[in-house]
């Protein structure tokens, strides 16, 4: 079996990669060519955590495993430790062999990213030139700098529910020589492109905060009780998800699938946009929400990647398993 630890990952694994990879997936799973096994996630009863398994199988790809780990909320103050853990496995398909265990912890906040920057890609109007930022934390970073590589943004905006993280924002916009300025929630009709990654239990953006023809990604719903936005903002969209299984059940649109305000036959697969069987995007009013909930394949097909750069370098550790 091979070991990548998290310590390599870094040079291991770019932005551009973990594009790929999950585009690739998404469209493997509209196509029927790759599945997700269903969802475990529990609150464990000790350190406020949630631990949890994603996994499946990409027959296009042969690569199966599973992704275990979670949110360990006291992680940073208590221990200086990022409060998502993770770590990922991957088996032979053809015999069932443990093959590589992967650090999932880089590897989860950029296929998270990926995964937002994709539905940017293919959902976001050619000219949006302002992106809203809702959440300020240590993925909003991830989020911005991917998502800024899709299309030419002018001005960045961002609101958090503690002013003093936004700074997290405001460096990332420097990096790419953006100006960045801190607005109320109100002021995120100024923007094109909207990415929310809390991890609120309430709807934080109200369905008239989006103006006509925005692209909206919702990161951070991925727990049965989760949400980030207003219902009726799903009403008003056109409603893309990674699994639409996970987009009803544990979701953003868990609550406007509850309430009756939509059926799970108005969510579409992202990846029937990137195989071209869903238009997508098709006037420049019309408001796309991504619900991103985080699925398995994305992160497998990242850490094949990984495996296969790290053996291609000679930094892979082989251990008798």
């Amino acid at each position: 079996m091979l070991i990548v630890p998290e310590r390599e990952i870094a040079d291991l694994m770019t932005r551009d990669a973990a594009f790929a990879a999950v585009e690739k997936v998404f469209a493997a799973m509209a196509s029927g060519k790759a599945y997700n096994f269903p969802v475990v996630r529990e609150a464990i009863g000790h350190e406020d955590a949630l631990y949890g398994f994603k996994g499946g199988f990409d027959r296009a790809g042969l690569t199966l495993g599973l992704k275990a780990g979670g949110y360990w909320p006291n992680n940073l103050e208590k221990r200086g430790l990022i409060n998502h853990q993770s770590t990922v496995f991957l088996f032979d398909p053809d015999t069932g062999k443990a093959k590589a265990m992967v650090g999932g912890n880089l590897l989860t906040a950029l296929r998270t990213a990926a995964a937002s920057s994709v539905s940017i890609r293919h959902l976001a109007r050619k000219d949006a030139k302002v992106i809203g930022m809702i959440g300020a934390g240590h993925q909003a970073k991830f989020q911005l700098r991917a998502a800024l590589e899709q299309r030419d943004f002018e001005k960045v905006i961002g609101w958090n529910l503690h002013p003093e993280m936004l700074s997290n924002l405001e460096e990332v916009a420097a990096e790419a020589g953006l100006p960045f300025e801190a607005v109320d929630l109100d002021e995120m009709r100024a923007a094109d492109v909207i990415i929310s990654i809390t991890s609120s239990f309430d709807a934080i953006l109200n369905a008239d905060q989006v103006s006509p023809g925005t692209h909206v990604a919702c990161m951070g719903t991925d727990t049965k009780g989760k949400q980030e936005v207003d219902p009726q903002l799903l009403v008003k969209a056109d409603v893309f998800t990674d699994e639409v299984a996970q987009s009803i059940s544990i979701g953003e649109a868990q609550h406007a699938v509850a309430q009756g305000l939509i059926a799970e036959a108005d969510v579409a697969q992202l990846g029937a946009v990137i195989n071209c069987t869903n238009p997508g995007r098709i006037s420049d009013d019309q408001i796309t929400l991504f619900d991103g909930t985080g699925v398995g394949l994305q992160d497998l097909a990242v850490a094949a990647a990984v495996v296969d750069l790290a053996v291609e370098k000679g930094i892979a550790i082989e251990v008798d398993f």
